[in-house]
Order: structure tokens, then C-alpha cells, then sequence
């Protein structure tokens, strides 16, 4: 599943290179390409978590690529679009007091609890990389007013819009150096009780080149009873986004 999206970003960043190729940069300016492809940046948290479900807060990351195209609404110069698109949304979530995501047979094989890592791997292990990683094809949908009405690509804009998405993967990974100094890697691509549909409804404020944006998930992140603790947590993202044409 990495290795396919891998591919698709490729694909979206080699169909963003042979567009430039294709169409002349205006000097100063963005490739005259229809559309926008956005790497998103950013961090990621939970909502209406108990305490026991706290994340560290720089490990917890969000990486999003998007292809979007515009659609003029009210007419061609109105300032509106809207703008579907499709991409790949990578979030991950580092827990605090080295501990991650187990399967937890009480409940079945598509459920999760929250353990203390050395619990499992030994006690006398130094852990150095600790995060659950989930991926999603995301559908973004979203209506844009650009403030410049001649000239779209260098204006600043709002946006408001929703997306849905689909789970692809989800995995821990424990990276760590035993008893006898050798170094480990542990990854364990599990459902963990993830749900496998995700929606939400975000915002961005745009500038050529770049935004700012947020998201906030609708949904619960784990299937009802099946995450750790029977947690109800939602998802909160947010961030920065450069437009690579």
C-alpha cells in the first residue's frame, strides 16, 4: 500500500512537470497551469480524547497531496469556484510515555488498546521513533472567492469545503536498540479499530503560493468500542500548503 501511494504521488508531481514543460512561466509569476497541486504541512490532534490518549505534539504530523480544478461558478470574473479534487492524506499520531497501538484479542482483530511499548518489547529497550501512521485517499471539495477577480492565480482567496476519505492503510511503527545495542524497526499494518471512512469540513486562507488551512473531522477516528479506552476522539488538523503550479 506505501509503494501505491508513492506511485500516485509521482504520478501527480510528473503530471505537475510536464504541464510546466508544456505552458510558459510568466516571469515572476506561477506555470499558467489549470488547477492547483497542493503539498499540505502540518500537525495533527485529537478531540475529546481522555487524558490517557494524549500526543506529542511535533511528531504528530500531517502530510496531504491534492489535485484540485477549478470550476467558475456565477460566471467567468464572479471571484467564486469551486474546486473538486482528489489526493492522498497521510496523518500520524505519537503517543506520550512511549506507548502505542496493540490489537486487543478481547475485543477481535480489528481493535486497538494503547500499551506501554517496553511492555511488550522489554523493558530494557531505548525507544527512538514511536508513531501511528494512517493514509487516506481524500476526495476535497471546496468553494473559493479570489479577491483579484482578473487574475485568479495571483490573488488572494478564502475557502471553505469538505472532505471525505478512504482508508488505505494504518500502521505502527517502533524503531528501537535492544539489550545488545542493536538497532530495530518494528511495523505493524493493522486496521487497530480505524475507521475506514473519514469526513470533515475545512477552511483555507490563500496567497499566491501558499495557504493556511485547518481541518476538523466530523467523524469518530476509531470505530464505536473498538479503539483504546472506547474513545469518541475526533480528528483537528492544521497547517500550511504551497501550490507547486
Amino acid at each position: 500500500m506505501k509503494r501505491l501511494t508513492l506511485l500516485f504521488i509521482v504520478g501527480l508531481i510528473t503530471f505537475s512537470v510536464s504541464a510546466q514543460e508544456r505552458t510558459k512561466t510568466p516571469i515572476g509569476g506561477r506555470p499558467d497551469v489549470k488547477g492547483d497541486l497542493l503539498v499540505d504541512f502540518g500537525f495533527n490532534t485529537l478531540n475529546n480524547k481522555p487524558d490517557d490518549l494524549s500526543t506529542r505534539f511535533f511528531p504528530s504530523r500531517t502530510f496531504n497531496v491534492y489535485y484540485q480544478a477549478p470550476i467558475n461558478l456565477f460566471g467567468e470574473g464572479s471571484g467564486f469556484t469551486f474546486n473538486p479534487g482528489i489526493g492522498i492524506g497521510t496523518d500520524k499520531l505519537a503517543f506520550t510515555e512511549d506507548r502505542t497501538l496493540f490489537n486487543n484479542p478481547a475485543i477481535g482483530p480489528e481493535s486497538s488498546q494503547l500499551l506501554d511499548i517496553r511492555e511488550v518489547y522489554g523493558d530494557d529497550i531505548v525507544i527512538n521513533t514511536n508513531n501511528v501512521s494512517m493514509t487516506y485517499f481524500d476526495i476535497p471539495l471546496e468553494i473559493r472567492y479570489h479577491f483579484k477577480r482578473s487574475n485568479y492565480q495571483k490573488s488572494m482567496k478564502v475557502a471553505i469545503g469538505g472532505k471525505v476519505g478512504f482508508l488505505l492503510n494504518s500502521q505502527t511503527k517502533v524503531a528501537y536498540k535492544d539489550s545488545e545495542g542493536l538497532e530495530r524497526k518494528v511495523k505493524d499494518r493493522q486496521n487497530f479499530g480505524v475507521s475506514p471512512i473519514r469526513y470533515g469540513v475545512y477552511s483555507r486562507l490563500g496567497f499566491p503560493g501558499f495557504n493556511i488551512w485547518g481541518y476538523y473531522g466530523l467523524n469518530q477516528v476509531f470505530q464505536k468500542d473498538k479503539g483504546p479506552f472506547a474513545t469518541q476522539a475526533t480528528q483537528f488538523n492544521f497547517g500550511i500548503s504551497v501550490a507547486l503550479f
